[in-house]
Order: structure tokens, then sequence, then C-alpha cells
């Protein structure tokens, strides 16, 4: 076992503070890590507030890990020390299902190991994340940063990212395509992105028309205001993807209406019920909707091949650890633009 500094919740509502956890002694196909850079996720935040009520004390968040391999076992064919990798939400899974076969490791039929609050598959110890100074993964759930990209930034695509880009891969998005996103945080910040440089026509759908600055500057090419109702009946089946990133209960249906024929609305946000959703919405045009979680490691290698070749980085903002408090009330009030990230050299 390592002895590591970290920053953690010990009890629900309580500000994360300097915590000592242990980590274990390197297995064979294990790879150690020493973390440069962790993201911010919102549900790091809901994790330390045990807004799910199943958080297990003490809880260290991070799951948007990048840094540099220090160790591996003596297994380990794939990285060798001094290598830039990344570690993304989860750490390990069956790998024999045929989820897991099929590379969709997020959906193992036998449960995933997460980054933290999981149990790890053979010490039944509770994992925990990045928000520390290192961790050890197993060889299979490590990514190769490449070169071209810039560590500091990469951290976000690990979530943020590979959540936006796992939908616009399956539904074939490219050259033409007619993308909205609905919101314009985290997801959809890095939605617009990605998908603009797969070649989509992309709009930004918001409430806010302060974001029309900001949802052009990120590459989209229209602005919907979804409170305009003359301008939502114009948009009336145009579109052949809508990637929906509001993160709570809503109403689906004024989004319905803009699909066109054999459109796809995807929930990437939103995890609890929804609003009723209007049958009829779905049999005209042949709509879906459907909801997507996380890619799997090699759909997530790929994102960031993507990231590196065209230049693809989400807009982070630089913190210390020590000011994790003050970014997750910052958060709650959605005064960012539009993911933070930790410096781990100020931990120490």
């Amino acid at each position: 076992m390592t002895d590591c500094l970290c920053y953690g919740a010990t009890e629900a509502r309580a500000d994360l503070t300097p915590l000592r956890i242990a980590r274990r002694a390197l297995r064979d196909d294990d790879v150690a890590i020493t973390i440069a850079y962790c993201g911010v996720c919102h549900t790091d935040m809901h994790f330390a507030h045990n807004d799910w009520g199943s958080t297990v004390f003490p809880c260290v968040p991070g799951h948007e890990i990048v840094g540099h391999v220090s160790a591996v076992g003596s297994a380990v064919s794939r990285y060798k020390v001094g290598d830039r990798v990344a570690v993304g939400c989860l750490v390990d899974s069956c790998q024999h299902c045929a989820a897991c076969e099929d590379g969709q490791e997020p959906h193992c039929q036998h449960g995933t190991t997460p980054t933290y609050n999981g149990r790890d598959r053979v010490t039944g110890d509770i994992t925990h994340g990045g928000y520390a100074q290192h961790i050890v993964v197993r060889e299979q759930f490590v990514l190769r940063v490449p070169e071209a990209l810039d560590m500091r930034y990469a951290g976000p695509l690990l979530c943020a990212g590979i959540t936006v880009w796992s939908p616009l891969r399956q539904y074939q998005v490219g050259q033409g395509s007619r993308v909205a996103v609905v919101g314009l945080g985290g997801l959809g910040h890095m939605a617009v992105k990605l998908a603009v440089a797969l070649g989509a026509q992309v709009t930004v759908i918001t409430t806010s028309p302060g974001k029309a600055d900001d949802a052009r500057a990120l590459g989209a090419h229209q602005v919907l205001l979804s409170n305009d109702a003359q301008a939502m009946a114009a948009a009336a089946n145009g579109f052949d993807l809508i990637l929906d990133t509001i993160p709570r209960t809503h109403n689906v249906n004024p989004y319905l209406m803009l699909l066109g024929r054999n459109g796809t609305l995807v929930l990437v946000g939103a995890l609890e019920p929804l609003e009723p959703i209007h049958g009829a919405l779905l049999a005209r045009n042949n709509r879906s909707i459907a909801g997507s979680l996380i890619g799997g490691l090699e759909q997530t290698q790929a994102l960031l091949a993507f990231c590196a070749e065209h230049g693809v980085l989400p807009d982070c903002e630089m913190i210390r650890i020590q000011d994790i408090n003050q970014a997750f009330e910052r958060m709650t009030r959605n005064d960012v633009k539009y993911r933070f990230v930790i410096d781990m050299a100020s931990l120490g």
C-alpha cells in the first residue's frame, strides 16, 4: 500500500479537505499514475454532497484524470514510465460479457467499477478518484494522451467530451448533418465543438439571448431561442439529431417537434424522470427519443485522437485544489465557462 495525499469529503455537505488514503500495491496488470490535472464534473459535487444518497465516505472525487506513468506491473505491455496517460469514469469491468467484448464497458452486464465511490473487483475496497497525488489503475482502463493534445485541458474530454461524442458517432454525424444542441454548458459546448469538427451544421437551442455570441464563438452556425414560439415553429422538422444536455427534469416535447424524418433526440444530461412525452410527436416523422451514457475505452481513445488531430479542446478555467469548494459553489450558479480543471501541482 502507498500513502496518498488527496482532497475529499468526510460527510455530506461538508467542505472537501486534505485527507490521507492508501493506494493499493501494484498488481501485475496495474499502472501507477502521477496525476498532473483533474477535471471537475458536476457528478463530483453530487457525490461529495451525497445528493443521490449512495455516497460512501470518505469520498475522493475526480474522474477526468491526466498524468504520467510512474510505475507498471510485471505484466503491463502497453505503457512505460513517463508516458502521458489518462483515466476516465471507469477503472474496471468484467471484460468478458457481450458488452465488454463489444467495446461498451460502461454497459457491462456484471456492473462497472467507477473511478470513485465504486468497489474494487478484487478486494471490495471503495475506489477513490483523481483529486489526489496519484492513482493505481488496471492497464486496460488507462488511455494514452496524444502528444499533440494539451494535457492541461484534456481531462474534461474523458467525461463531458465522451458523453457527447458517443451519440455523435452512434448516429453517424458527418458532413451536412443537421444537429441541434440544447443547452450550452460543459456538455453542450463540447457537443458544439465536436459536431462542427465533424462537418455538421450546428444550431444551439437556448432560452438565453445572451448566449448567442458564445454559441457562435464556439462554432455554432445558428442559435434558436426555445422561448420564441415563432422561431421554434419555423424550425420544425429541421434536424436529424438533437443532443439534449439539460441536466434536470424538463419538457422535451417542443424539441421533438424540431426533428425531421427518422430524427432522434438523445438525452445526455437528465438522469431522472421526464415530463410526459406526447406519443403523436414520436409517430410523426418516425421520430425517436434515446439516452446515452459515456463511450467505451476504444471510443474514448478515438475521441482523444480526433481532438488532437482537429485541435478540439474544452474551454477550461484552471484552479488550485484549495479552491475546489469555491468551484463547487460557482458550479451551482453556472458561473463557469465551461469546465474547471485542477492543477494538481497545487496539492504539493
